[in-house]
């Protein structure tokens, strides 16, 4: 032992070290449940309760198995929201039309004036959902528009997005809430957030944007929809095993029925 460390410079002291760390199994189990029960709990309170129910451990190791563990609360939080989540869980699309992504993208016609595209993208399929496109986009437009999605193909159990007013506004929320969507903002300044449909909105700049002058409103549409249906139909995806979207969500089972009576499963907005 001495001389195989020696050959690979490591310290027989480092070698030889045994973890004496404590079992947090227990600990955080416990965590996870009071911060599921109780959403606007902070740590804080946390270490409160669980020294109530007897765990000795001191308020700098609740700390950073909180953080660790990824249960921070969300502060900044829409006022009104009914739909949004408390909290920030890592969630990754396991299915086709589970998680929904959407964003705006900002453009002009060839005379200058302002041309948006709502861009909505399925996590799991990289699916090209919609990307309507219009000048001035609201609220409305957004809910309309994912009512035409969810009538061809059903509703998510998650829509990720930022915080632009059209997103955290009255009509989105309503929405999400009568029809048992969570929605998931994410935070100020990290659009890692929400990178799926970053970097489609990337593709999209890339190859049809900067690609097109756009003569008028309805130039744009039929050039942005033809576009988008070569996405879906035709471009090999990396991310894919080189399957284009389309044929990627054909071979991961079909996709769930549209249903105006079906719930999505776990629901984890706040009544």
């Amino acid at each position: 032992m001495r001389k195989a460390c020696a050959v690979i410079q490591l310290s027989r002291v480092v070698y030889l070290y045994r973890s004496v760390a404590r079992d947090s199994t227990s600990l955080v189990m416990r965590m996870k449940e009071i911060t599921r029960t109780r959403l606007h709990y902070g740590y804080r309170r946390v270490h409160v309760m669980l020294r109530r129910e007897g765990f000795k451990d001191n308020h700098k190791r609740v700390y950073r198995l909180y953080r660790q563990e990824g249960m921070s609360l969300r502060h900044k939080r829409p006022r009104r929201s009914k739909a949004s989540q408390q909290r920030q869980p890592v969630i990754a699309a396991q299915r086709v039309n589970q998680v929904w992504s959407m964003d705006f993208v900002a453009d002009n016609l060839f005379d200058g004036r302002k041309l948006r595209m709502l861009t909505v993208v399925d996590c799991y399929s990289r699916e090209s959902l919609a990307i309507h496109v219009g000048q001035s986009l609201k609220g409305e437009d957004v809910v309309q528009v994912l009512n035409g999605i969810a009538a061809q193909r059903g509703r998510p159990q998650v829509i990720k997005s930022d915080n632009g007013s059209e997103f955290i506004g009255k009509a989105m929320d309503k929405w999400a809430y009568e029809h048992r969507v969570a929605l998931d903002f994410s935070r100020p300044g990290r659009p890692t957030d929400n990178a799926m449909v970053e970097s489609f909105n990337g593709r999209l700049r890339q190859e049809c944007l900067n690609e097109h002058w756009f003569m008028s409103l309805a130039d744009a549409r039929t050039k942005i929809e033809a576009w988008r249906r070569h996405y879906n139909e035709s471009r090999p995806h990396g991310a894919l095993d080189w399957k284009t979207p389309l044929e990627f969500a054909r071979c991961s089972g079909p996709r769930p029925a549209a249903s105006a009576d079906k719930e999505p499963e776990n629901p984890t907005f706040e009544r």
